[in-house]
């Protein structure tokens, strides 16, 4: 049942799932530093009941923020949920509190109306897009490849939602291994709850009214944060029997992050998830891929489930395939240089034989 929400949703176009104000504080309470003196906009909301909104606009002295801006695709109803069927919609603008009370009154919220639909390809909101400094929103579930492009293409910053599989997309995977996009601080548990119209056919048991949980979603982000620096601790120690190496790749299987060995240094296929633990100053990503691994070697194994839809003939070898796999590699640690007045400094980079991938 995993992603099936989100793959209905991409199939059946149904793309209006609006993001709890709580998950929003939680996670853009980490970014305060990245928005003073920042245009930020929401450009897949309807601003005036969002959440994103919200957030911005009672919190905008708070923040420091220059301006905000959030659009609307085809609705101009007060109705939660977007019924697509104005061929005007529009655009507020918000530049903070005029009259002490510190709250959005709608006299200081300006509104302006788009000659077309709204929709965020659309020249109209290109042109906001232009102005923005930073991208705060939910995008569509089914046009995310095509929302993060254009988020590159005009080189923006932004703190998006988005499916964790959109990690093995071709176009979007390289984003990843160039650092160029990484992962935010997340949903707890893995799992976002909604608020949607649509039904909740999760297997999950925390089941909340008026909303639906989709599994195998995070943040997506391109501003620095202190998680993405955090080294991540190894203990475990490489051994040929519990690393077997993939058939058709010079690379070990590693199942989950934490069973990552301390002492390897060659190629490590590991699971996406591994992703929410990334930090590159200490592991170098390399490729995605769906490696294989003789049936022979894992029959032995304990827990091994076999899986008849995932084999294949690699070499004249039945060999069963692994999920999707991140080939990563770890940097080997800068040593550290201690100087005879007893103060402490780093090698530096590119010296020979320090910070060199082995």
């Amino acid at each position: 049942m995993a992603n099936k929400n989100l793959n209905q949703a991409k199939n059946a176009k149904k793309d209006e799932f609006y993001t709890q104000l709580v998950d929003i504080e939680n996670e853009l309470k980490h970014y305060k530093a990245h928005f003073k003196g920042k245009t930020v906009l929401c450009n897949c909301d309807d601003p005036r009941v969002s959440n994103f909104f919200h957030y911005f606009s009672y919190n905008f002295e708070q923040l420091g923020l220059k301006k905000l801006i959030t659009t609307c695709y085809k609705n101009q109803n007060r109705d939660l949920f977007s019924q697509n069927d104005a061929e005007q919609a529009i655009w507020l603008e918000y530049y903070g509190d005029r009259n002490g009370n510190r709250v959005p009154d709608p006299e200081e919220i300006g509104i302006h109306y788009f000659k077309g639909d709204g929709d965020f390809r659309s020249q109209e909101c290109i042109e906001l897009l232009k102005e923005a400094d930073i991208v705060v929103t939910n995008p569509p579930f089914s046009l995310f490849r095509e929302y993060v492009a254009q988020l590159m293409k005009y080189e923006k910053k932004f703190v998006i939602i988005g499916n964790q599989n959109a990690i093995t997309n071709k176009d979007f995977f390289p984003l990843i291994r160039d650092n160029k996009i990484w992962l935010g601080y997340g949903f707890k548990g893995g799992a976002g709850h909604f608020i949607s119209k649509y039904e909740d056919v999760a297997t999950a048991g925390d089941h909340r009214e008026g909303m639906i949980r989709v599994s195998g979603v995070n943040w997506f982000t391109n501003l620095e944060i202190q998680k993405r620096y955090e080294d991540l601790i190894l203990y475990r120690v490489y051994n040929s029997d519990d690393y077997p190496k993939y058939a058709d790749y010079d690379a070990i299987n590693v199942d989950k992050t934490s069973d990552i060995p301390y002492d390897y240094y060659g190629t490590i296929g590991v699971p996406i998830t591994f992703l929410d633990k990334y930090n590159p100053t200490q592991f170098e990503i390399l490729y995605c891929c769906e490696p294989c691994i003789e049936l022979s070697v894992l029959r032995g194994k304990v827990g091994f489930k076999e899986y008849l839809s995932r084999q294949k003939m690699h070499n004249g070898v039945l060999c069963q395939k692994t999920y999707h796999r991140i080939l990563i590699r770890r940097k080997q640690p800068t040593p550290v240089a201690y100087l005879p007045d007893n103060t402490v400094t780093m090698a530096a980079e590119g010296e020979a034989g320090y910070g060199e991938i082995q």
